[in-house]
């Protein structure tokens, strides 16, 4: 279903698009939740961190498929907006040519190099083969998660945030299978969650497909749409790679951070595994309010409705930092009582995971309003097409993770890595607050000129 967001009351609009999405969102982080539980309880706390330890080299690709998928998204949400469905096809057609380099690049380049970084990361030797099992076969399937993630895109930019939900819960139900036959019956190990994965990413992407060549007239492309265009992928290239830059400039400081907690231990690596999971599926809804900002301010500046964006942003604050609070007071009560999912309680670390669970998740939890901003911010700014703002919030991100990493990670142990990512968002917010308020001003602006002109 397409959905116009330039008319009518923009929360009502913002939180009609938000929900689906939110659900599909949850179900991902559910079913990645899923091989955790399995991998946790049936294989011990060593193939837990095996898992974990991959967690951040894992974002850093994965992280720049998610990122360039959406960079280019942006052009086509905002091309709907402006009703250039022609312009629109040709940029969809452009985004799927460079999609098809880019994987091909990466896949090349993590079967290549990923033992080494592993290796460079002081990845545990007892774990350091269990870790590369896992992490091989999600690469192996990048192709899947860009296929999934550029169509999924597509359909969100032209208002269609419930059909890549639907698709979603059919994989995430798919995946718990597979994660109890690959891992239970055919005994594959952390490879086989992996196996899971994959496999129900291609089956959400083929769905995907399907469903647009089926229902969406307005996406099927007429003579002459299909050309390759180099000005076109310049201008895709332009707002994707540092989109894509954004979230891999992320991961490095993550992977730093990931280097030093690897320093302390299989049990500190299993107790941040286990903490991060949960912090991902609670911060989901902050998450998808941001995604949701992209389509909302690229629709509406396609569209030159600014007053409409900046009231829609602030809208979409008040709204995260409220959900925020709530969810401070769930990590606080309830952090400690999740994490049972995790480790079973044979394991000789269970007492000690668990209140390094708890701490992590207090610690981070006081500071999600702060996250909640940066998530609105960083992808409003996006939408409105500048990408290089949020690239830059990245670098401080990285910047502050390092500094907590090579800093206080050796002298205070596990209490410095609990705050390093509150310290990384505070960081990243500083430069997205002032960013976003200097680019709207130059907006309303520029289109108060054009109005009156």
């Amino acid at each position: 279903m397409v959905r116009d967001m330039t008319e009518g009351k923009p929360m009502r609009l913002i939180l009609s698009f938000c929900i689906p999405m939110l659900f599909g969102n949850i179900f991902q982080q559910l079913y990645n939740m899923v091989d955790t539980v399995i991998v946790g309880k049936f294989l011990g706390s060593s193939a837990l961190a095996a898992v974990g330890s991959t967690g951040s080299i894992n974002f850093l690709v994965i992280g720049f498929v998610i990122g360039i998928c959406s960079g280019f998204c942006i052009h086509v949400a905002q091309k709907f907006g402006a009703g250039s469905y022609s312009e629109m096809r040709k940029f969809i057609a452009n985004s799927l040519y460079l999609c098809v380099g880019f994987t091909i690049i990466l896949t090349i380049l993590t079967m290549l190099f990923t033992r080494q970084i592993l290796e460079i990361m002081q990845t545990p030797e007892e774990i350091i083969d269990t870790a590369y099992s896992y992490i091989i076969v999600i690469f192996g399937g990048i192709a899947a998660t860009m296929f999934y993630n550029l169509l999924s895109g597509i359909l969100r930019s032209l208002g269609d945030s419930r059909t890549p939900l639907l698709f979603l819960i059919i994989s995430s139900v798919l995946n718990v299978i597979f994660d109890l036959l690959f891992i239970i019956l055919f005994k594959l190990g952390v490879a086989g969650a992996a196996y899971a994965t994959v496999l129900a990413q291609v089956i959400s992407g083929i769905l995907c497909l399907i469903y647009i060549r089926k229902r969406y007239e307005i996406l099927r492309f007429e003579a002459g749409e299909m050309a390759f265009d180099f000005g076109i992928c310049l201008k895709l290239i332009g707002i994707g790679v540092p989109m894509a830059l954004q979230f891999s400039i992320t991961a490095v400081g993550s992977i730093i951070l990931q280097s030093a907690v690897n320093t302390l231990g299989t049990a500190v690596i299993a107790s941040v595994t286990a903490a991060s999971k949960i912090q991902m599926l609670v911060t989901q809804p902050m998450e998808t309010l941001g995604i949701t900002m992209a389509t909302y301010g690229g629709q509406n500046l396609g569209a030159g409705k600014i007053d409409r964006v900046d009231k829609g942003i602030k809208q979409a604050l008040v709204t995260s930092v409220l959900y925020c609070i709530v969810a401070c007071g769930a990590m606080w009560f309830f952090g400690k009582q999740i994490s049972y999912l995790f480790i079973d309680k044979s394991d000789p670390a269970f007492n000690t995971i668990l209140e390094h669970v708890s701490l992590f998740l207090k610690c981070n939890g006081v500071f999600y309003p702060v996250l909640g901003v940066l998530f609105v911010l960083r992808n409003s700014l996006q939408g409105l097409g500048y990408s290089l703002l949020p690239m830059m919030a990245g670098v401080c991100e990285l910047a502050a993770r390092a500094f907590v990493a090579f800093v206080f990670v050796v002298s205070l142990g596990f209490n410095a890595v609990c705050y390093a990512n509150p310290v990384a968002w505070i960081a990243a917010d500083i430069l997205l607050i002032s960013a976003y308020l200097f680019q709207m001003h130059k907006l309303k602006k520029k289109y108060a000129v054009v109005q009156n002109g």
